[in-house]
């Protein structure tokens, strides 16, 4: 199993070690509900090294991004940063990634640590007839995850980095070290890409100043649920489209070409036969991934993605992929949580408010 440059200090720490995407990851130091907490109020940090990073560059590297990508890089402006998916031609999903205009034909592209194998061998093969330099740079990478509304500060103060002139969506280089304003918490927050040594040095800074939580994995996931965030392999899949998951809007389909758009095109035109659905539960209950979903007649139509009661909203919600007929806003649906059977209904997949800066 691989781990993290970080791996060392996470084991100093104390943390609850567990394998994810074939690294030996931290899931949790304390616990789940502080460190969530911590960052919808303050700061927390997170080793998100094992996520991949891969480099375009040359005089086709914006029209191979556009080849590639679902959303819609051309002219874009320096810093700038896009959220989309690269697809399959029968519109299932191959990754969800960002993809960071650098400069002038020099593009930064940050993948799923489940995916890297997958993604670069699918990357390379998009990439026969084009000019460029593709490289895997995942290995050369650290990164860190600073998130919470004190991050701005702490980041600026604790790790001497400047921020502040960042807006959401937008990246920066500081000498050799990478920053970006995106986050996957709903909470404003900073990404920092650098080698290993330098992303050492900052968590040393950050852990010793007392004003950043060390946070895990696992409340990584329960706040990106808590605003609609998908994770791959729950809500996108090769299964599972964008249009069905309810992204359409990074799916530029007015594009020149890209890889996937015909089926995309025609799943927005003629509708899917699956939709991806928040639903909220009358009663306590935890909606784990793969649960199935029923509807008032207790006919199964569906499956749970991802569920919790949450930490924010203390409410027991979850994302759930549904027969389209069953996916307005309103409707009444089953869970069925081992043997028993929970009523619910269909609500809007944000289960708590963003707070990005913007």
């Amino acid at each position: 199993m691989k781990q993290t440059c970080l791996y060392d200090k996470h084991v100093a720490l104390g943390a609850l070690m567990s394998p994810f995407a074939g690294f030996d990851m931290p899931i949790q130091y304390t616990n789940i509900t502080d460190e969530h907490q911590a960052v919808r109020t303050a700061c927390g940090v997170f080793d998100v090294s094992h996520m991949g990073e891969v480099t375009v560059c040359g005089v086709d590297a914006e029209r191979y991004v556009q080849h590639i990508f679902t959303n819609d890089v051309k002219g874009a402006p320096k810093g700038k940063i896009f959220y989309g998916m690269m697809c399959y031609e029968n519109g299932g999903t191959v990754d969800d990634l960002l993809v960071y205009k650098m400069g002038e034909d020099n593009f930064f592209l940050v993948i799923n640590a489940a995916n890297i194998d997958k993604d670069w061998a699918w990357m390379q093969e998009q990439a026969k007839g084009f000019n460029i330099d593709l490289q895997n740079r995942s290995d050369e990478y650290g990164q860190l995850a600073v998130q919470g509304p004190e991050a701005e500060q702490i980041v600026e103060q604790v790790l001497g980095l400047a921020c502040k002139e960042l807006e959401f969506y937008t990246v920066k280089t500081i000498d050799d070290v990478i920053v970006s304003r995106t986050g996957y918490t709903g909470e404003d927050g900073f990404e920092i890409y650098a080698g290993p040594g330098y992303i050492n040095e900052c968590w040393d800074k950050l852990i010793r100043s007392g004003r950043c939580k060390p946070c895990g994995l696992g409340c990584r996931d329960t706040l990106r649920f808590e605003v609609g965030l998908p994770l791959y392999g729950d809500e996108l899949s090769e299964d599972i489209s964008p249009i069905m998951a309810g992204l359409g809007i990074f799916v530029k389909l007015d594009k020149e070409e890209f890889v996937g758009k015909e089926a995309l095109l025609k799943q927005k035109t003629e509708g899917v036969a699956k939709k991806l659905v928040g639903i909220e539960l009358q009663d306590k209950a935890i909606p784990r991934h793969g649960y199935p979903v029923l509807n008032a007649e207790g006919k199964t139509i569906g499956e749970v993605t991802t569920g919790y009661h949450t930490i924010s909203s203390d409410k027991s919600v979850c994302m759930a992929l549904v027969d389209s007929n069953f996916a307005k806003l309103g409707t009444p649906l089953q869970v069925q949580i081992r043997k028993k059977v929970f009523s619910g209904e269909v609500v809007k997949k944000r289960f708590y408010d963003k707070h990005y800066k913007k």
